[in-house]
């Protein structure tokens, strides 16, 4: 079966002040082996043999005035290697019209989406955006909704507590996809915690237009552990069906502590117990169908 990777990064290290200078806090803890360029050429590298055939690129947090130099290099990487052969990029939903920003994007032939981070955490350590209901913000709202017209995506990253007002966004926005980012990350593995993370993720499935990405799923844990990706595999395939999930591999954040065979190899086998038809489509064709690779 050919995959794709429908969530991994590229970058200079130059051109992201999260890897410059002093060390900032990360949801995926100490990160100084990536402290460096990762290239796309490393990246075909690390995917050798592992059978996947397209990626798609997400924004990597550059400086948010740098989103169309960000779009513009990736842009140039497909024209030279072939890969990504789509990207999701930066636009700021909290501004009162993002259209100017969506119209210079625009011209970007593989754009495919729009990521901003709405997540939110008590601990700080986890904390991204700066309230923790942006996600029912009128504006916001607004302007994600406003991503019908330009055929773009919506990646959208929030925590349990923040699944309600998620929800609410899907329902202001029903001609848009949100693509769920790294299946709701679950970062409290309590049973209260796995409980409210069930509760969010069925609300969030509720809402057709909402698709669930399995990946990201050693941030918490900070390892490859095939039983907790088979049990996330399982609950959110059950949950949305396997139609509306597709796979990423997070890299090179997972490189961590992990190679690439072996985070595909986990997760190959928690999907292992599910129809050949299913297994297609989180490893292959939901992404084609929502980032619309040809």
């Amino acid at each position: 079966m050919k995959l794709v990777d429908a969530h991994f990064h590229v970058w200079r290290k130059a051109d992201l002040p999260w890897l410059e200078g002093p060390m900032q806090p990360r949801i995926f803890g100490a990160y100084e082996p990536i402290r460096r360029d990762y290239s796309i050429e490393e990246y075909l590298a690390d995917i050798e043999g592992t059978g996947v055939a397209k990626a798609v690129y997400v924004q990597a947090n550059w400086p948010p005035d740098q989103a169309l130099a960000e779009a513009a290099w990736i842009e140039s990487l497909t024209k030279e290697h072939g890969w990504p052969h789509g990207y999701v990029g930066y636009a700021d939903m909290t501004t009162e019209d993002v259209r100017p920003a969506l119209d210079r994007l625009a011209r970007f032939p593989h754009l495919r989406g729009i990521r901003q981070q709405l997540h939110w955490h008590d601990n700080p350590l986890y904390r991204f955006a700066a309230t923790p209901d942006l996600s029912r913000d009128p504006v916001v709202q607004k302007n994600v909704a406003r991503l019908a017209d330009y055929r773009l995506t919506f990646d959208l990253q929030v925590f349990a507590p923040q699944m309600p007002g998620a929800a609410d966004l899907a329902d202001a926005c029903p001609d848009v996809t949100l693509v769920l980012q790294h299946a709701g990350m679950l970062e409290d593995t309590t049973e209260a915690g796995r409980a409210e993370w069930r509760q969010g993720m069925a609300a969030l499935a509720r809402r057709p237009n909402v698709m669930a990405k399995l990946s990201g799923l050693g941030t918490f844990i900070h390892r490859v552990d095939t039983v907790h990706i088979a049990w996330l595999t399982t609950e959110t395939v059950a949950l949305f069906g396997a139609d509306r999930c597709l796979w990423g591999s997070n890299f090179p954040i997972e490189k961590l502590w992990t190679d690439y065979a072996s985070l595909v190899s986990a997760h190959r086998k928690a999907a292992g117990g599910l129809a050949e038809a299913e297994r297609q489509a989180i490893f292959h064709d939901t992404a084609c169908r929502v980032y619309r690779l040809s």
